[in-house]
Order: structure tokens, then C-alpha cells, then sequence
């Protein structure tokens, strides 16, 4: 679980920082609304966990940098939280899941507007 939550927040700084080096005004836009909207997905996902789980998570120590294009960097973000959201490290729950799909439509969301509404 931890190396997913942390996954997860690493995307939430990376789009932050992304979000600052911005090519339009429009990405700028974009990545302003999903990475605050992403953190609190990821504080929900979290404290939903370690309720279900009655176990603090712990976190591997590791960062990945932020990809070269905030499309690339969602793109490999979704592909990661499709494949690690069946691991046996998550909690296959129904509410943890439903979670996940809310952090899966944001990002499908936002990868949506970053593509067409340029």
C-alpha cells in the first residue's frame, strides 16, 4: 500500500511542479485543478485504507521526477494505478475501490482537457 499512496503523492507534486512550467495558459489551468483535487483524493483513498486495514502505511523511501509532458506524466499514471489497484497489496474492497475509480476518472478527466482544450 505504501509504495501506491506514495506513487500517487509523487503525482501530486510532480503535476504541481508541472503545473508551474506550463506552455499555456490553458495547461496551467488544468493542472491547477487536478493536482489540489488529486491530494485530496489521495487523503481519502489513505485514511480509507488504514481504517479498513487497521494498519498505518509505511512508506518506501524513493521519488520518482516528473515525466517530460504532463500528458506523458498521467498517461504512465494511469497505466500504474490500473495495473497495482488488483495487487494483493490493496484492499479489494468496494469502497477502496470506488476511491481508486475517482482517482482514475480525475486523471482520465484532466488527460481529456490537456489533449482537446488546448
Amino acid at each position: 500500500m505504501g509504495e501506491f499512496i506514495l506513487t500517487l503523492l509523487h503525482a501530486v507534486t510532480n503535476t504541481h511542479i508541472q503545473h508551474f512550467r506550463a506552455n499555456t495558459n490553458a495547461e496551467h489551468d488544468q493542472l491547477g485543478e487536478f493536482y489540489p483535487a488529486l491530494s485530496d483524493l489521495v487523503d481519502e483513498l489513505t485514511e480509507a485504507m488504514q481504517g479498513r486495514t487497521s494498519k498505518k502505511i509505511e512508506y518506501p523511501v524513493q521519488y520518482y521526477p516528473p515525466a517530460d509532458t504532463p500528458i506523458e506524466e498521467l498517461e504512465m499514471l494511469l497505466a500504474y494505478v490500473d495495473e497495482e489497484r488488483r495487487g494483493e497489496d490493496i484492499p479489494q474492497n468496494s469502497e477502496i475501490q470506488n476511491l481508486i475509480d475517482e482517482i482514475t476518472a480525475q486523471i482520465d478527466s484532466t488527460l481529456n482537457k490537456l489533449k482537446h482544450y488546448k
